[in-house]
């Protein structure tokens, strides 16, 4: 076996660190110095062949888990960023961009993150020039404001088996009949932590889902609120009150940008572990393999909501009991994306909307309905894809409720496993959908669905001549 690219370092050092394992421990193992281990992990000494199948052996991972690229949206984020007026007389092409988070993902990384930062000040100079003028200004681009949740997500593969362990100590305190009750959660709360949840309907023009009044130790539930999300409040609830010291632990690990992203990120985590009380790793693991991830019949083994399950599945990334991998996106009926997250391989936008082909879009034609496709993406690559609305809470008669699409989706050679396609002919070429990532960074000029022309390719505007998009001249 030949050596590996010097990439290869600083995905070990991910894995290892994900692991909980000292770098010392880890060199031990392997029979090298620490100092060497370190050279290998900063990328700054390449690793044989034997060594690497022996590190995958210490990590418990796959040979692919190195060798497949581990910042799925890096390269996307960066060309995203570069399509702004700022850069455009650099000429910068799709493949100087791939080069660059091929061999230098750190720089990539922090080009990213001054994009970031780029676009709240913009967003921070836009609101301050419309509140001064009273005018609305056309200019600002749309931008998701939790980028830093889904970095943090991604770089430990949404899976946190600490949060595991301490859900399901809950868990087995809490269940009947191998499910979580509600009743059963704010029992728990209030004998063990002496919290006492109480549903209410807010006043009158004062909406809440929930508030928690430590000082008098009540949490409070808004009767607006679905019971599967009172369950997930009152789970998280618990998160909180147990399994503080385990989450500071996950954050303080990470380098936030800013004291809100860092709050938010923390709120993430605390949802996760409600979501594992309520679906333990292991049974729910069970039932996923055993029902081939029907999300709507796990919705109801679990009591949980459709969303809920849908983020679940995802989290499925024990390396001695892995799920499917799986990438989920939760979009408005606007396009833009609030959530993101990728394991399966597909890039999701970190600015704006994704490719209007994707049917997390068309599932708002027919609401409540799950919509599934084969996905072919401009580099060949397959995905099995699905989606599905979801409402917003319960209210009351005369209110009304926002709508979201949820997308879930994984590589085609998954679909043995997959319920959604048993009916659809993952090898039948009249099946697939040939869709893109956004339409900047797309390459595809067969599509008259095209809204901007692509980065990858200058354009000039031909009077006389049009493709099937008028960003499109040949």
């Amino acid at each position: 076996m030949s050596q590996f690219t010097l990439k290869i370092g600083p995905k070990i050092k991910a894995f290892r660190r994900q692991r909980g394992l000292q770098a010392n421990k880890l060199a031990e193992q392997l029979g090298i110095s620490p100092s060497y281990l370190n050279l290998i992990e900063g990328g700054k000494r390449k690793i044989d062949g034997d060594l690497l199948l022996k590190v995958c052996d210490k990590l418990n991972i796959e040979l692919s888990d190195l060798t497949s690229k581990s910042d799925l949206n890096l390269e996307n984020n960066i060309m995203e960023i570069l399509d702004d007026s700022l850069f455009e007389d650099l000429d910068i092409l799709g493949p100087e961009v791939k080069d660059l988070a091929s061999t230098n993902p750190k720089i990539g990384r922090a080009l990213v993150r001054l994009g970031d930062i780029l676009k709240k000040k913009d967003h921070e100079l836009v609101n301050k020039i419309e509140t001064l003028s009273g005018k609305i200004v056309d200019s600002r681009k749309n931008s998701f404001p939790g980028e830093t949740v889904s970095d943090f997500l991604q770089e430990n593969r949404n899976y946190f088996p600490k949060l595991e362990e301490f859900a399901n100590e809950v868990f087995e305190e809490v269940q009947n009949n191998n499910r979580t009750r509600y009743i059963a959660l704010c029992e728990f709360l209030r004998s063990k932590y002496s919290i006492t949840v109480k549903d209410i309907i807010p006043e009158e023009g004062k909406p809440f889902t929930k508030i928690f009044k430590k000082n008098r130790k009540e949490l409070l539930l808004s009767d607006y609120n679905s019971l599967e999300t009172k369950k997930l409040y009152a789970a998280a609830q618990i998160a909180q009150e147990g399994g503080e010291k385990i989450i500071e632990e996950y954050l303080s690990n990470f380098n936030f940008p800013s004291e809100e992203s860092r709050k938010l990120t923390k709120v993430a985590l605390l949802n996760y572990c409600g979501a594992a009380i309520l679906m333990p790793y292991k049974l729910f693991h069970t039932e996923c393999k055993k029902l081939k991830y029907d999300l709507e019949l796990l919705q109801n083994t679990f009591s949980t909501s459709f969303e809920q399950v849908a983020h679940r599945v995802t989290c499925l990334q024990d390396p001695k009991l892995p799920g499917i991998p799986f990438h989920m996106l939760r979009v408005d009926i606007a396009g833009n994306i609030s959530k993101r997250f990728s394991l399966s391989g597909i890039e999701i936008p970190r600015y704006g909307g994704a490719c209007p082909r994707w049917n997390v879009y068309s599932a708002f034609k027919r609401p409540g309905v799950i919509q599934a496709a084969v996905s072919k993406m401009t580099n060949g690559e397959k995905y099995v894809c699905i989606a599905r609305t979801v409402e917003k809470g319960i209210g009351r008669y005369g209110l009304s409720k926002s709508i979201l699409s949820i997308g879930l989706g994984c590589e085609a050679k998954y679909a043995k496993d997959f319920v959604y396609t048993e009916n659809v002919d993952i090898n039948d070429k009249k099946t697939e959908i040939p869709v893109g990532v956004s339409c900047r960074t797309c390459d595809r000029l067969d599509c008259s669905q095209r809204a901007f022309p692509p980065l990858h390719k200058k354009f000039d505007v031909d009077i006389n001549n049009r493709g099937v998009s008028v960003y499109v001249n040949e």
